[in-house]
């Protein structure tokens, strides 16, 4: 049992050290209500807050704690001392052994002082006095009881508990936590003394006469060290078997209970919910800014979806609130002010640019006849392959509009409807072509007239080309699949042939890059990538700091593909990089080969 009591008081230290720096997280979800506020109104109540703070902002001077310092400068002093001073004494222990005469006695050295000393032990060496040793004076229970310490290595125990005392010298359980140690020493040492001379009170009195003397050394485990009526009575006690396993198990919950109340760490995750109430005020708000913008304005509307086939043809007062609420749910945001760049002015003036000045096309020489400050707002798009003309087969497309038409048509647009009519048609046709006139143009003076829009609600697209499902098919292939969307009431598990298209294309993405060839930059493209002011860079999808590639060689690029910034950047590439993993991981072989299964979870 003492070994068991010597190895319990030993990792209770070790574990009360290292609890602080355990941590494990518990997931607590905290419902949070949340109110809808207007996204119209978001600019304003912003600008006003940061203004009111701006103007109740009071300069105060930094002023210096001095406390934490000094606390910090009394500590590391005194525990320097303390290190000190243990430093001495073991160099004490250490020039005795030197200056001494050594002996080699069974597995330890003993060291012959001339001073009148009761022997105790230090690491593997046992100090005794000369003259009793010559004589032959020293019991042989006095020399198997210094051998035990020798044996068991009490010695470590003792410098590790005052190299502890030294840094934690304001804790004074140290102290208590080193007695009880010692005398667990004493108990193991007389508990073998016993066990090979099987005479209790001889050896009893022995230490009897040997604890009168108060002599002790720092750092050694002594003779007679708390030879009390305890360290006696222990010789003789016998501890049942079932009452010391029950001890030992009782170490168990002991330790569960520390790590539950100091390790285990709550973390709250918010969840926001709607209630009934805070969504009702939100959408008040939301009523209001729809019927002001829709004040007065008559609404022609086709919904020709599955199932619903409605006609409405009704002054927008006239709708009911859930007929608002479906089909005008949309309201526009403050269309706020916008310089043009003065790279991309230039670039409109030489170069072969589609633009459009007040919703008009113009040439460069009708450009040039402006200013860069005759315009307040600017827009623009890029546009794919497939819609590009041969009038205007530029990516881009730029619109600008000059103060008189911001200030005219723009400024307050997204206060109410430009046109008396409304005309909108809902379907499920993804053939059908979206012709809703652009926004900026509905805002003259002729655009009185009715208009119309078409609407396709259904997100996904049904049609894709050869290639994108191709890839995806390859990928995916004889893969069990997963999906639980629970927004989207998507709760499906299948093989990856059994799914439908609408699910592929809406859960199972392949990358931009999957199953291109091995492409690395020779050594002259990839010192060009470290120019930060020409090109941005992405490593693995990620942007990073051209800095980064100074680290790298060029062999770590597998695969790197090139892509034109729009103008309006002041960089003229972008470069995609992907290292040796990620192009084996990513960008090659199929998902087979290195799961079964995939589990996608939407929350």
């Amino acid at each position: 049992m003492h070994h068991f009591n010597r190895l319990y008081l030993l990792i209770s230290i070790l574990i009360s050290l290292a609890i602080p720096f355990i941590t494990f997280e518990y997931i607590k979800i905290i419902p949070v209500v949340e109110n809808i506020q207007p996204e119209n109104n978001n600019f304003i109540s912003k600008s006003s807050e940061e203004l009111i703070f701006n103007e109740n902002k009071i300069q105060t001077e930094d002023t210096i704690n001095y406390i934490p310092y000094l606390i910090w400068m009394a500590y590391v002093s005194v525990t320097l001392l303390l290190l000190v001073r243990l430093g001495k004494n073991y160099l004490q222990l250490l020039t005795k052994i030197k200056s001494n005469s050594n002996i080699k006695y069974k597995n330890a050295n003993l060291v012959l002082m001339e001073e009148k000393i009761l022997p105790h032990t230090f690491l593997n060496t046992i100090f005794v006095n000369s003259e009793d040793y010559k004589n032959s004076t020293i019991e042989e229970e006095l020399f198997a009881h210094e051998l035990v310490h020798v044996t068991q290595k009490h010695t470590l125990d003792i410098l590790f508990l005052e190299l502890l005392k030294a840094i934690f010298w304001f804790n004074p359980l140290f102290i208590f936590y080193k007695k009880a140690i010692q005398l667990n020493h004493e108990f193991l040492a007389d508990e073998e003394i016993v066990k090979t001379y099987d005479n209790v009170p001889f050896y009893q009195n022995l230490l009897l006469q040997k604890g009168n003397d108060n002599q002790t050394v720092y750092l050694a485990s002594n003779l007679n060290y708390l030879v009390t009526k305890k360290r006696l009575l222990m010789m003789t006690k016998k501890t049942s078997q079932k009452l010391a396993v029950l001890k030992k198990i009782a170490v168990v919950p002991i330790l569960a209970g520390l790590i539950y109340f100091f390790c285990v760490q709550v973390v709250a995750q918010e969840k926001k919910v709607y209630s009934k109430s805070n969504v009702k005020i939100s959408e008040t708000d939301k009523d209001r800014l729809r019927d002001a913008y829709y004040l007065n304005v008559r609404i022609l509307l086709k919904d020709l979806r599955k199932n619903k086939n409605i006609s409405i043809n009704k002054m927008y007062e006239e709708l009911s609130l859930q007929q608002k609420r479906e089909y005008l749910n949309w309201i526009p945001n403050k269309i706020v002010e916008k310089e043009l760049p003065l790279s991309l002015f230039e670039q409109m003036k030489t170069k072969n640019l589609a633009v459009w000045i007040n919703g008009k096309v113009s040439s460069k020489q009708e450009i040039n006849q402006y200013k860069r400050t005759d315009f307040k707002y600017y827009t623009f798009s890029f546009v794919h392959k497939n819609a590009r003309s041969k009038r205007f087969p530029q990516e881009y497309q730029y619109s600008l509009y000059t103060k008189k038409y911001f200030d005219t048509y723009l400024k307050n647009s997204h206060l109410h409807y430009s046109n008396d009519t409304c005309k909108m048609v809902f379907s499920d046709n993804s053939n059908k072509v979206l012709k809703k006139k652009n926004s900026y143009k509905k805002n003259t003076a002729k655009a009185k007239k009715e208009y119309s829009i078409h609407l396709n609600l259904n997100k996904e697209e049904f049609v894709e080309d050869k290639k994108t499902k191709q890839k995806r098919d390859f990928a995916y292939e004889d893969i069990m699949i997963t999906i639980i969307d629970k927004d989207n009431n998507v709760n499906v598990t299948k093989k990856y042939k059994d799914l439908d298209l609408k699910i592929k294309q809406r859960y199972l993405k392949t990358h931009m890059f999957y199953l291109v060839g091995k492409r690395i930059p020779n050594q002259e493209l990839f010192e060009k990538f470290k120019n930060e002011k020409k090109y941005l860079i992405f490593i693995n999808d990620r942007r990073v700091e051209n800095a980064v590639l100074s680290k790298m060689k060029r062999t770590n690029i597998y695969y790197y593909a090139e892509m034109v910034n729009p103008p309006t950047s002041t960089r003229d590439n972008l470069y995609f990089l992907y290292t040796k993993e990620f192009y084996e991981s990513q960008l090659t072989g199929q998902l087979k080969n290195r799961t079964k299964k995939i589990e996608l979870k939407y929350q």
